[in-house]
């Protein structure tokens, strides 16, 4: 698979085509395992069990990687949640993106990896080398934004430094696997909400923030339910 992205390299920005053989999204990534049980309580809240152990790691269908301003998925009850995103060529040459796990709940309450496939995997459509912010990695931020109708609520807000950092996270990966990372897209895991619990609106924003720079990486998709067929 390919996906054309814009690559963002010293101030100057140029096409960028990624090709990729797997993609992987991790979970209950917290450096902090208190905010790592607070995540799990809340999907407990909802009647979704946690894992016996964590960071936990899930297979998704490659095809479903997009950076479309707009997606459609099945129910209502579904939900985004703001990630980094790594593309890694290889050893040498890894880009970070910023991404949406958008996500199924209501299936996800009986069955989590399938919830994984049913909704798109969604990717800003510049990324940046991981190269250039390594040394201040710790210091990114990152949020995002649930859209309501007319009503914008801040959904999830931190720092890079409260999940597992990029060499962490590849490491915990490649411990997974069967194969190399060469040509893999790695979706990150995410913060817990603000809100306490999922909210379920028709947008979804968010941004990756570098401080040191004061350059940002930017997504932003509608959210349309299947819901136009006659009830019956």
């Amino acid at each position: 698979m390919e996906i054309a992205l814009t690559l963002e390299k010293e101030g100057v920005s140029v096409p960028l085509t990624f090709d990729y053989t797997r993609m992987v999204n991790a979970g209950y990534v917290g450096r902090n395992q208190e905010e790592v049980r607070r995540h799990i309580d809340e999907l407990a809240e909802k009647g979704i069990p946690g894992p016996k152990e964590t960071p936990v790691l899930f297979p998704v269908i490659t095809r479903t990687l997009v950076t479309d301003d707009e997606i459609e998925v099945y129910s209502h009850e579904t939900s985004g949640e703001v990630e980094y995103v790594l593309l890694v060529k290889d050893a040498e040459t890894i880009y970070v993106g910023l991404g949406s796990d958008h996500t199924d709940r209501h299936l996800e309450e009986t069955d989590i990896p399938r919830s994984k496939q049913i909704c798109p995997n969604i990717i800003s459509q510049k990324v940046w080398p991981l190269s250039e912010m390594e040394d201040h990695w710790d210091d990114l931020e990152i949020q995002s934004t649930v859209v309501s109708g007319e009503e914008s609520t801040l959904y999830q807000k931190g720092r890079l430094e409260l999940i597992l950092d990029p060499k962490d996270l590849m490491e915990f990966v490649r411990s997974k696997i069967k194969v190399g990372l060469d040509n893999m897209v790695i979706f990150s895991g995410t913060l817990g909400t603000l809100a306490g619990g999922f909210l379920y609106g028709n947008r979804f924003e968010a941004e990756l923030l570098d401080p040191k720079t004061n350059r940002r990486l930017e997504l932003g998709y509608n959210v349309n339910p299947l819901d136009y067929l006659e009830a019956e």
